[in-house]
């Protein structure tokens, strides 16, 4: 009988184990639940996990601040006509880059610079990140850092975007530990396919539709479709009396709470 409860009692141990080992490996992708108009959504089902230190995903619910972000894997004539359009209407971004844009397009990665948006991590080969070892991990994220720097002479940001959304609690952890700040967003829609663009007045309403306070807004630049209709979006979010704000304002906020 002593022998059995042993036996019941290990297997129980090692399946609480097993639990806790496959909650802290397994991976997740981000995601968001749109509320009413003007309302926050509700982001990765309230999971406690976005109260992580190094995670960002959204600001204060009682300012009308935007933070405007681009995944920007390489550059197209759409991501020259967008800062043409961000330069225009003096509007700050941040652009989480791949090596593309400063290697072979230098003259997009200066105007970033020069016009003064936060040239951001979005890895050096748009790896998925949540199951990487921390070395391999560091890896993906220093070296573009490093290289980012040495051809244009301007150091990168302290922001990361995991590919895809995919991440894990390690790779918040791995985050934190280099420095970085992960951050997602609370708003966004399938706009990166340049095959399959949605329609320009469609893309538009359901923006604006979504538009809340300390929303976290990700776009991609190289889409012809957010080429055509950001100028209109901007002038109506500045008409409802909304501002842009920066990571360093959001990373601020979070700090804050």
């Amino acid at each position: 009988m002593i022998k059995k409860f042993y036996i019941s009692a290990l297997a129980f141990f090692l399946c609480i184990v097993s639990c806790i080992n496959a909650k802290a490996e397994g991976s997740y992708n981000w995601h968001f639940k749109s509320g009413k108009e003007g309302e926050q959504p509700i982001l990765f089902s309230g999971n406690p996990i976005t109260n992580h230190p190094a995670l960002l995903s959204i600001g204060s619910p009682d300012e009308k601040v935007i933070y405007l972000t681009f995944d920007a894997g390489y550059s197209t004539e759409n991501v020259e006509k967008i800062l043409s359009i961000l330069k225009e209407e003096d509007v700050k971004a941040a652009f989480f880059i791949l090596p593309a844009i400063y290697k072979y397009t230098p003259n997009v990665a200066k105007q970033m610079i020069d016009d003064g948006h936060l040239i951001c991590n979005h890895t050096t080969t748009h790896k998925n990140v949540s199951k990487l070892s921390f070395s391999e991990f560091e890896k993906e994220v220093s070296f573009v850092e490093s290289e980012f720097e040495k051809y244009t002479g301007h150091k990168m940001e302290k922001f990361f975007r995991p590919p895809e959304g995919s991440f894990s609690e390690n790779t918040l952890e791995f985050c934190e530990k280099l420095g970085y700040k992960c951050v997602f967003w609370s708003f966004a829609y399938a706009d990166w396919d340049n095959n399959a663009q949605k329609n320009p007045s469609w893309a538009k309403e359901k923006i604006l539709s979504n538009i809340h306070n300390g929303e976290v807004l990700l776009l991609h630049p190289n889409s012809k479709t957010n080429a055509d209709i950001l100028k209109d979006v901007i002038k109506e979010l500045k008409s409802k009396g909304y501002t842009f704000g920066s990571l360093h304002q959001l990373s601020k906020y979070k700090e804050s709470r």
